[in-house]
């Protein structure tokens, strides 16, 4: 893994900061994954797919090397990541496709 850019304490601010957005990450996926446990079908595979996004956003947030970035978008850790994954478009087109319960 390439390191961080930054002055050292915006460094080790930011390796503090990934910890925390690699834990919410896995919370969000893990809460994906145990619900598409419990799907059959369509809503499993779209609940498949949603984690796939997930995976994504999760590889290109991680990406990131430049320290200040974790520590301008992710130091007050929130809904990001939900919102990341909301905010997608393909996210968008998955929630338009559904079928009624």
């Amino acid at each position: 893994m390439d390191e961080l850019t930054g002055t050292p304490n915006q460094i080790e601010w930011a390796q503090q900061i990934i910890l925390q957005v690699e834990a919410e990450f896995d919370r969000v996926s893990l809460a994906f994954q145990t619900v598409a446990a419990r799907q059959f079908g369509p809503k499993q595979a779209d609940t498949l797919a949603v984690l796939a996004l997930l995976d994504e956003h999760r590889t290109t947030v991680l990406a990131r090397r430049e320290a200040g970035y974790f520590i301008r978008e992710w130091q007050e850790l929130s809904d990001q990541v939900r919102q990341m994954i909301f905010r997608d478009s393909r996210y968008q087109l998955i929630k338009a496709n559904r079928t009624p319960s």
